[in-house]
């Protein structure tokens, strides 16, 4: 028989891969424009928009109620923060003449931002994934992780507060 792993150790996961992406970028050599090797750097930003879309839509409102409403209070305002810093990242991308150190620097304030959110999302938030949601949110987060997309254009609830 084999054991399904639990929601909360695929969600740990993905916050690893995306740090690793993150890492992987600023390990690169920075040789040539930066648009040549930055795949890693925009595939974390895509996977972490999802990530936080996830969170936002399909966990957040099944847990927010009761003694976790604080502390999902206080992931909603480090989403917005992480949002903001992956526009800047993403601006930065875009204009075709990025400093490839400038961009290195604003990926550790990333991955620094992103160690101390997941040091309290997951022990804080995630224990409640497979304890207090309920199976068919959990079949629903289960879908979503197996192939689900952010809708275009969707932004997370601080997108805008500052």
């Amino acid at each position: 028989m084999t054991t399904q792993a639990t929601l909360a150790e695929v969600l740990t996961v993905e916050h690893h891969a995306i740090d690793e992406g993150i890492e992987k970028f600023v390990a690169a050599s920075p040789g040539g424009p930066v648009r040549e090797w930055a795949a890693p750097l925009v595939d974390a930003m895509e996977a972490l928009r999802r990530h936080i879309y996830l969170e936002e839509m399909l966990v957040f409102p099944q847990l927010r109620n009761g003694p976790l409403m604080m502390p999902i209070m206080v992931m909603l305002n480090e989403h917005g923060q992480m949002w903001r810093q992956m526009a800047a990242l993403e601006e930065q991308l875009a204009s075709g003449d990025a400093d490839p150190d400038a961009l290195v620097a604003a990926c550790r304030s990333m991955l620094e931002l992103l160690a101390d959110h997941n040091s309290k999302e997951e022990p804080v938030i995630y224990p409640h994934l497979d304890a207090d949601m309920d199976e068919y949110s959990q079949s629903v987060l289960r879908e979503f992780l197996d192939g689900g997309r952010t809708p275009d254009g969707w932004e997370c609830a601080r997108a805008d507060a500052a």
